[in-house]
Formats: C-alpha cells, sequence, structure tokens
C-alpha cells in the first residue's frame, strides 16, 4: 500500500502491507493461500465483499457517533456492567500497564449476544442481556446495533470457514455446535480522543497489546489510526500504520489460534500470528467485534490437525 500523507505524526511515517481476501471470491483456494500468508507475516489481513452493504455500514457509523455526542451524565446511564454490556469511559481500560500513565484515551459501548435474565445461560461469564440507550434519546439505535451484531458475527464465520481449511481442517469445523454455536460475541464501539498518542509521556489512545480471542474484525473511518508490530521482540520495534479502507474489515486473528496450534516456535504457518496494537489517532471512530468460542471449547487444548501426544482435542 501506497503512504499517505496526512497531518499529525512526524514523517517518516511506515505504512504495513497487509493482505485483502475477496469473500466472493469462487476460488477458495486462493483466499486460504492469502490467509496463511498473513500468518507468516503479522496476522492480519483485510476482508472485503463480505456482505454488509456500504449503505448500511455508513449507517452504523453515524449512529455510533450520535451515541458519543450524547452529554457525559446520558451516556453513565447506560454504564459497562458486571457482564461487559455497555459504556465505558475514557482511561477506563489500560492495555500496556508498563507503559501507560493513564488508560486508553477512548470511550466505548459494549454489545454481546443478548441472553435474558431467566435463561439459565445468562449466568455464564460474559452471558446476559444488553444494556440500551433509552429510545426516546436514540429512536432506532437498539433496532440498528442488533443487526449489525448479527451481519458482522456471519461475516466472522464465513472468515473462520477459510481458517478452518488453512489449518487442514474441515470447512465446517468451527461450525460446530461445541465451537461457535454459541459464541462470545462482543461488538465493541470505539470513539478516540483528539490528540495524539506521545509514548514518551505515556500517553496512548490504545495501549499496545494482542487480542486474547479467537479473531477480531475491525471497522474503522478514513483516520489512520491503527498500528501494528510484526516483531515484537524486536529492538527497538518498529510500528507500522495500517491503511483504512472503505467497507472493508481489518481481521486479527487471535491468542485463542495461537493456543490450538500448540504455539510451535519453529512451525512455518504460526510463526508471526502474535502481534501488538497501537493507535494514534485524531477524532476516530472504529467498530470492533471480537469473536470468541463457546465456553466448552475454550478449556480444550489443541485442534486436530497439530496433534501432541496426551493432548486433549476439540
Amino acid at each position: 500500500m501506497a503512504n499517505q500523507k496526512q497531518s499529525g505524526p512526524e514523517p517518516p511515517i511506515k505504512v504495513s502491507t497487509i493482505n485483502c481476501i475477496d469473500l466472493s471470491n469462487p476460488d477458495i483456494g486462493e483466499s486460504v493461500a492469502l490467509l496463511k500468508q498473513a500468518c507468516l507475516d503479522c496476522g492480519f489481513f483485510y476482508v472485503v465483499n463480505h456482505g454488509i452493504s456500504q449503505e448500511f455500514m455508513d449507517e452504523v457509523f453515524a449512529q455510533s457517533k450520535k451515541f458519543f455526542y450524547l452529554p457525559l451524565n446520558e451516556k453513565l446511564k447506560v454504564l459497562r456492567n458486571e457482564k461487559h454490556r455497555g459504556y465505558t469511559p475514557m482511561f477506563d481500560k489500560v492495555l500496556d500497564p508498563d507503559n501507560q500513565v493513564h488508560g486508553d484515551y477512548k470511550e466505548g459501548y459494549y454489545i454481546g449476544v443478548d441472553v435474558p435474565e431467566n435463561d439459565p445461560e445468562s449466568e455464564k461469564p460474559f452471558n446476559g442481556p444488553n444494556v440500551w440507550p433509552a429510545d426516546g434519546v436514540l429512536p432506532g439505535w437498539r433496532q440498528t446495533m442488533e443487526k449489525f451484531h448479527h451481519e458482522a458475527l456471519e461475516v466472522g464465520k464465513a472468515v473462520s470457514r477459510i481458517i478452518a481449511l488453512a489449518l487442514d481442517l474441515e470447512v465446517d469445523f468451527f461450525d460446530k455446535p461445541e465451537v461457535l454455536g454459541k459464541p462470545i460475541a462482543t461488538l465493541r464501539l470505539l470513539h478516540y480522543e483528539d490528540q495524539f498518542s506521545d509514548p514518551a509521556k505515556g500517553i496512548y489512545g490504545a495501549g499496545a497489546h494482542s487480542d486474547f480471542g479467537f479473531i477480531t474484525l475491525l471497522a474503522t473511518d478514513d483516520v489512520m489510526g491503527l498500528q501494528i508490530c510484526k516483531d515484537k521482540d524486536a529492538k527497538p520495534q518498529i510500528w507500522e500504520y495500517v491503511t483504512p479502507i472503505k467497507g472493508a474489515f481489518i481481521v486479527n486473528l487471535g491468542d485463542m489460534l495461537e493456543r490450538w496450534s500448540n504455539c510451535p516456535p519453529c512451525t512455518e504457518f504460526w510463526g508471526m500470528v502474535k502481534t501488538d496494537i497501537l493507535l494514534h489517532t485524531l477524532w476516530n471512530l472504529t467498530m470492533t467485534v471480537w469473536l470468541n468460542v463457546c465456553l466448552l471449547a475454550k478449556q480444550k487444548k489443541v485442534l486436530p490437525s497439530f496433534p501432541q501426544s496426551g493432548a486433549q482435542h476439540i
């Protein structure tokens, strides 16, 4: 990808090149090859032609902005609860405590799979009812976000089928009821504060971290804020921007996949899956869909295509 000029960080700006997978491509072998190469490179790739219309993506971003424009006292009425549903204020999360003097310069809103309080499943971690702004405050907001959550989850499942083939598994392996039948799927709307990160002062939009779930889908506005570090052990670390592509998701393979593959350090396929993220941004909106598996599958150890003596297999 070519470097893009924009105001903000001093040059030189390093821009990463990552693979782009077209979900409408009938040649599934090409998509599998691109995903395998992404794992060797950094664990990130774009997904396009995923089935969610640009018109609806724009509507979700517009509705997200409406929420974050609300007065703070209104947002605090839907403060995040113990089931991780609702609003998270600025500085709520500290992703890199060794280097951050404050929490992340972002506010967010968490939406999950809706499980009624009278359902026994609601007693499990991360399960429960969602919380919503009053319809009189944001008419139609809930319906828009519920629809996006559902459609983005379907995109995540489509990506999981390509991952399955890349791992020499059956294409529907992750569709099993015990794996993604009732997944922990969280939609996070994020708004980053209007200032650049300043690592020298311990100020970050989002501190360096790796995602611990199965996969993350990231949709962002046109602000180039996401950075990835392809070699977290390098001295010094080299951070590269990921260019936003309108309508695309940026997909990040999470720590769960590394665990399932036994994390073999010399394995060609999984050499560079784990990555770190740092955000430098002005006024930036992102939407992430953090997709993890059922609680039962999280307790297992190894995928069938990565045998190990005595290991439990999914």
